[in-house]
């Protein structure tokens, strides 16, 4: 999809204009509702410590966000909201949302380092490969994106629910081995979505340096 200089949006393969749609809409809302919620969970999760109350609060905030991602997304396709403004800030505000999360869980010890650092650096890579390619166009959604952010969240939800001491004791050490096992599967297919992305994003650099090549000429 196309922009014209008129404020309206051409269809690909349709020849269609469109609206553009404007950045104050529910979507868009919804997602920075969700970057505010970003520093209020991340000071509930690392503040509460060991106290079992935070923890519950830090964790129906990451819920009620991690909806708000689902929503969001929703309303923008069913009602055409979709804008560059959106485009950019709502994957941004997931990067954010996760990212504290496993920064936080490892702060506490919780959760291995080197995990952390791995998905840190493929989520803010991708990140960086939109902008690289950004006047070329969008890369297209990876296979196992869906699957690879789904993973992340349930893992994140795992790590977070505060078990009773006795609860704890008794699940011990399987439950444990458990989500390590989960872990190393999604920092695994986060990995692998990553690659996926980098060989997207040269694809479409080289297709839209060839397409400006061929219009000079």
């Amino acid at each position: 999809m196309s922009h014209d200089d008129a404020g309206f949006r051409v269809r690909a393969g349709q020849g269609q204009r469109v609206q553009t749609p404007s950045n104050w809409n529910i979507a868009n809302a919804l997602t920075m509702l969700r970057l505010l919620l970003v520093p209020v969970f991340g000071w509930l999760l690392i503040s509460g410590g060991d106290s079992v109350a935070w923890r519950w609060a830090a964790l129906a905030v990451f819920v009620v966000a991690s909806i708000t991602d689902q929503v969001d997304g929703h309303l923008a396709r069913k009602h055409d909201l979709v804008t560059d403004v959106g485009a950019v800030a709502d994957p941004i505000a997931d990067k954010l949302l996760t990212g504290v999360a496993f920064v936080g869980l490892s702060i506490l010890g919780e959760l291995w380092w080197w995990a952390t650092i791995v998905i840190l650096l493929r989520e803010w890579g991708v990140t960086l490969l939109r902008f690289w390619v950004i006047r070329h166009g969008v890369i297209s959604a990876s296979p196992g994106g869906k699957l690879k952010t789904t993973l992340q969240i349930a893992v994140l939800i795992a790590y977070m629910v505060p078990l009773p001491e006795g609860v704890a004791e008794a699940v011990n050490p399987a439950w444990g081995w458990t989500l390590d096992t989960v872990l190393v599967a999604t920092v695994l297919i986060t990995v692998a979505t990553g690659v996926d992305y980098v060989a997207r994003a040269i694809a479409l650099r080289r297709e839209g340096t060839s397409r400006q090549r061929s219009q000079a000429s």
